[in-house]
């Protein structure tokens, strides 16, 4: 085995699961706690890459771009929450998919009308566009480390709101009976804003943080927002330590499956077979793995503690 593929893909799979943290982290925040399911969450994540875009042309710096991208996702959060999401609480969660979806056709359309149809590569400075070595011959790009440092910090900040901060034990406190918590005289609606403009915030700093890898697309949203779904069902709804691990889970299952898959169906069928079935077999491990999970544990790997 090549020991250096191995641990370089184990790296992009551990960047792919915090990419995959960042987008589940605000879904789980605004389906765990506020009860909605936010379909047009990936529109969120891919706003976040065009506006990052747009402002990494007209400041001549990426890393400024994502510092003043990063208030217009959380106003566009709070914007959203406001005028569309608070008014279908207190319905069902198909009214719930019926207008985020209506949402997404909204945020796609208006993205294409705004930046076009094409994709808009984004440039990184001479210092994040190199390469370093770690050891031996172990050379991984500059970005793919800042990528892993900010999502590991970003990891530990949400645990350090959510556990230890006023702040996250209002939100823990809305999780578990929002009724009880308006009654203490708690502002329950802009605490929900809140919650909702943090959720677009991080999905958003997601969408910002792939688009020098790929490109901002219009198709980024609907690619992302899948997988996300199947971190925190896998992880637990609710859960801020279980969409983490099961988006580290899924990262390097989903990375390693696509990079090993066929050698190892090599070792107990023809090398045709193999190069035949193991793509389609990697694609589809994710969602092996949920249902495997779902059959096992409905609830999720780690849901959250009934207080």
């Amino acid at each position: 085995m090549d020991y250096t593929l191995l641990f370089i893909q184990t790296l992009n799979g551990v960047q792919l699961g915090l990419l995959l943290f960042l987008v589940a982290s605000g879904l789980t925040l605004v389906f765990g706690i506020l009860d909605f399911v936010n379909l047009a969450h990936g529109s969120i994540y891919m706003i976040g890459a065009f506006v990052c875009a747009s402002l990494t042309y007209w400041s001549g710096n990426f890393l400024i771009a994502v510092v003043l991208s990063l208030p217009v996702m959380a106003v566009l959060g709070y914007l959203i929450e406001r005028v569309i999401a608070r008014r279908l609480y207190a319905r069902d969660h198909l009214d719930h998919v019926l207008g985020t979806f209506g949402l997404i056709l909204v945020m796609d359309t208006s993205a294409h009308l705004i930046w076009g149809p094409e994709g808009i590569a984004v440039p990184l400075p001479d210092w994040l566009n190199g390469q370093v070595t770690l050891f031996a011959d172990v050379v991984v790009p500059s970005f793919r480390l800042l990528i892993i440092a900010t999502g590991l910090t970003i990891a530990a900040g949400l645990f350090w709101l959510v556990n230890y901060t006023r702040l996250g034990m209002l939100i823990r406190a809305g999780a578990s009976n929002r009724t009880m918590v308006a009654a203490l005289g708690i502002d329950i609606k802009t605490l929900f804003s809140l919650v909702f403009a943090l959720g677009a915030v991080l999905a958003g700093l997601a969408g910002m943080l792939v688009a020098p890898i790929t490109e901002a697309s219009i198709s980024m949203g609907g690619e992302i927002i899948i997988t996300a779904f199947v971190v925190i069902i896998v992880g637990g709804i609710g859960s801020m330590k279980g969409a983490f691990i099961a988006a580290l889970m899924i990262g390097l299952i989903d990375t390693l499956g696509r990079s090993f898959l066929g050698d190892i169906f090599q070792l107990f069928m023809s090398q045709d077979a193999a190069e035949t079935s193991a793509p389609a077999i990697s694609a589809m491990l994710i969602y092996i793995i949920m249902a495997a999970v779902l059959a096992v544990r409905p609830q999720g790997l780690f849901p959250p503690k009934v207080r």
